[in-house]
């Protein structure tokens, strides 16, 4: 395919065929190599050629090949002729990422990080089909979907301010538990506190490096201290909504006639029954998602405090922010309203934007960039530049540049957890297949990756924080 260079950071994909608008992929002259690679800049051509798609399809610079939307993908699309699809999405429906802060310095809690890491993984379950602690009925299962991170704090996990510091508050208000199926409901009965598999993780970290020193204040950050990044989704109940909503807007797609290049964009206008109906059957997942993620929380929380033997106050552990990755939302836009979808993107609101807690008002929204096992993760923070030129939009992580198959062919879970303590990094995993699967070599470079957000100008560099110790499904 033909790419046209706008500037150092930007590539355009012009209007063909039956594409409605164009493609922008941001990467530079070094990382667009590997974008040209995999099915990414087609699938970026195919999410162009949907109804009532606006502006642009746009790739953020982690884009790689998914399903029916690439990884990294962003498209806003109008109310009028728009549609959602849950290709759009993803099947782990609100993946995200939060992110505590201490009170403790690397150097305080260096002598402590193995039994942490230890007691971590103990206390909050990891693994493939991985079941938690708690027992939910189907009653129950509801009660979640519809009160989201409020039904964990109403259960005791955690306090009113978290619900502050989360996107949504934790709650999309469109969730309707009565649209999820049964088998759905039953997936998320024992999963509920868990982190699950695959690239999901729980690292404790610490700030290596401050770049914007007004807002990392703001944020409650300063260089040394120890965070902890919790990385987790919506489960097999998020994943299973996916799965019968592909099914079921399969007959959305012949009755409302709408031509599309890959099975895989299967979707329903946004105003139709169908569509109304998978958009309230997500924002459920998505609330599950940020329960999940606040019990987890709560259980970080009791479990570093058992351990340092200290009181909430003493270790800090406040939240920073909750932020999904893979979510459709209502959004509006010079007065006008578009449901954007974000898969494998983060969202970068600028300072003074409603939808932000009050005490980052005057810098802006937390974007947290998770980076590959035994690399570095990101503070960046939103920008006026993100709203004018994608949604609102930039970066959810590293990328995936190698399939788990092909990365299982030459690195060894066992040789890669030693490599990683030579280097200080604690790791523990639930299985070494799982870990060799997550090898840092099998994502890109997430400094160069959010260098590219940040000379572009969709989000700016806050803090960059290293990983002392991680737990992996």
């Amino acid at each position: 395919m033909n790419l046209n260079k706008l500037d150092d950071y930007r590539f355009e994909l012009p209007k063909t065929g039956n594409m409605y608008v164009p493609g922008i992929i941001y990467a530079t002259e070094k990382t667009i190599k590997k974008v040209l690679e995999d099915k990414a800049v087609e699938q970026v051509q195919n999410v162009a050629t949907l109804p009532g798609i606006e502006k642009y399809s746009l790739a953020m610079p982690d884009v790689h090949w998914g399903y029916g939307f690439p990884i990294g993908g962003v498209a806003a699309f109008r109310i009028s002729d728009g549609i959602i699809s849950p290709g759009g999405i993803g099947y782990d429906i609100n993946c995200g990422v939060r992110l505590l802060r201490t009170n403790f310095t690397k150097e305080q809690i260096k002598p402590y990080i193995e039994k942490l890491i230890y007691s971590l993984f103990h206390n909050i379950p990891s693994g493939v089909g991985s079941t938690g602690k708690l027992r939910l009925s189907i009653e129950e299962v509801k009660d979640v979907l519809k009160k989201g991170a409020r039904w964990a704090i109403e259960h005791g996990f955690g306090s009113k301010e978290d619900l502050e510091f989360t996107e949504e508050n934790g709650c999309m208000q469109e969730a309707n538990p009565y649209v999820v199926s049964e088998k759905a409901l039953n997936r998320g009965k024992e999963q509920l506190g868990t982190l699950g598999a695959g690239n999901h993780f729980l690292e404790i970290q610490y700030v290596e490096q401050i770049y914007d020193e007004q807002t990392a204040k703001v944020f409650g950050l300063f260089k040394d201290q120890l965070t902890v990044l919790i990385h987790t989704g919506s489960r097999g109940l998020g994943y299973q909504i996916c799965d019968d909503y592909i099914i079921y807007l399969q007959q959305a797609i012949k009755k409302y006639n709408i031509s599309i290049p890959d099975r895989q964009l299967v979707c329903a206008p946004i105003d139709s029954e169908e569509g109304k109906r998978y958009f309230s059957a997500m924002a459920a997942a998505a609330n599950y998602a940020w329960a999940n993620r606040q019990i987890i929380s709560h259980w970080v929380r009791k479990t570093i405090m058992d351990v340092l033997n200290k009181s909430p106050k003493e270790v800090g552990l406040e939240q920073i922010y909750d932020v999904a990755h893979n979510i459709a939302k209502f959004e509006e836009y010079k007065s006008k309203k578009y449901v954007v979808h974000r898969k494998g993107a983060t969202r970068a609101f600028p300072k003074n934007s409603s939808g932000i807690p009050q005490a980052y008002k005057d810098v802006g929204q937390p974007v947290l960039v998770p980076g590959s096992m035994g690399t570095a993760s990101y503070v960046l923070v939103g920008t006026d530049k993100a709203v004018e030129d994608t949604w609102a939009s930039t970066c959810h992580g590293a990328g995936r540049i190698s399939s788990r198959s092909a990365i299982l062919k030459s690195v060894r879970g066992e040789e890669l957890a030693k490599e990683l303590k030579d280097k200080g990094i604690l790791v523990k995993s639930e299985s070494w297949k799982t870990l060799a699967e997550e090898a840092p070599q099998a994502y890109k470079n997430v400094d160069e990756i959010v260098d590219i957000c940040h000379q572009s100008g969709i989000s700016k560099k806050v803090a960059r924080l290293k990983p002392l110790g991680v737990i992996k499904g």
